[in-house]
């Protein structure tokens, strides 16, 4: 992957218990693919970015294989709300709830995101 040159001073951030959590430059994000993000307890979180420049963080730890590995994942949508697909198994997850959408009892952590 090749990364363009520019940068803005845009710094992408979740949002955890104790405040604000920057994670990388907005222009690192490139829409359609995600990123893992080392968190500060140890837990990644999966970054994504859509072509509309709307973003989304979810847990990265796929619950079915245990792998952590969403960030991988393929995205799409599916009857309008945004999902990823993991990359082992399959199975998609809903990037606004956390839902996996094809086993309702199945939820990922979702982070709210910022550019800032």
């Amino acid at each position: 992957m090749t990364l363009a040159p520019e940068t803005t001073d845009l710094k992408v951030q979740l949002r955890l218990e104790d405040g604000w959590f920057a994670i990388c430059d907005l222009s690192l994000l490139i829409p359609g693919r995600g990123v893992a993000a080392l968190l500060p307890d140890g837990r990644q979180a999966a970054v994504f970015r859509d072509r509309a420049g709307r973003m989304y963080a979810i847990d990265n730890r796929d619950p079915f294989s245990g792998a952590a590995v969403l960030s991988r994942g393929l995205t799409g949508t599916h009857q309008g709300r945004p999902f990823v697909a993991s990359p082992l198994l399959k199975q998609r997850f809903d990037l606004e709830s956390g839902r996996c959408l094809d086993d309702e009892t199945v939820t990922v952590t979702t982070y709210e995101v910022r550019a800032q």
